[in-house]
């Protein structure tokens, strides 16, 4: 169990988005987010819990473990909504990866109806300013498979740094292997400054 000094906020809103937990009911709203974003994720997201949702019941039931693992300070799945249509526009996932330096690792996806806009982007500096200004963490760390360029470039424009290539270090379910490249940012780099409050 992680320390119950990691007070994730139970909201984050920026100018165009509300970032928060999953509540109950929300369940069906992940399932419809699942069939319309199989065939987008399932290249780069295999193991992505969203992917393995076989009907609404079974994504409340996903919900009601997401919730424990919030509670006990584990891990934290935001789902990204739209202000004005309150849509599933993608989630972002914090974990705490050591408590005394402090540093977290972050990762996130985007819905396929609501890529291009800037949604992801726009989530995930309005979290690393959280991350740094609210939970005072060091470090945050990501990374993502070499070949999904729409990723490793949003980390850079949101002001991650390229530390390292893992060749060859996973294999896809055809047979070949694919890297993946590890992102670092320090609360000393220039993070940018989304226009974002935190309630």
């Amino acid at each position: 169990m992680q320390s119950p000094s990691v007070d994730i906020p139970d909201q984050i809103q920026t100018q165009r988005l509300i970032l928060h937990p999953y509540h109950q009911g929300d369940g069906p709203t992940l399932y419809a987010a699942k069939l319309r974003n199989q065939e987008h994720l399932t290249p780069y997201e295999s193991e992505n819990f969203l992917l393995h949702i076989q009907d609404n019941n079974h994504a409340e039931t996903i919900i009601k473990e997401l919730s424990k693992a919030w509670v006990e300070r584990n891990y934290f799945f935001f789902g990204i909504f739209e202000k004005d249509s309150n849509d599933w526009a993608g989630q972002v996932f914090i974990e705490s990866t050591n408590r005394d330096l402090p540093e977290f690792s972050i990762g996130f996806i985007a819905d396929v109806d609501h890529q291009r806009m800037g949604y992801i982007t726009e989530a995930v500096r309005a979290v690393t300013r959280m991350l740094f200004e609210t939970l005072g963490a060091h470090r945050i760390q990501a990374d993502c498979n070499e070949n999904n360029d729409r990723s490793w470039l949003l980390l850079e424009r949101c002001g991650f740094k390229r530390e390292g290539h893992l060749r060859e270090n996973k294999i896809d379910k055809n047979g070949s292997y694919h890297g993946d490249y590890i992102y670092g940012m320090l609360k000393s780099d220039r993070y940018p400054e989304p226009d974002n409050h935190l309630s």
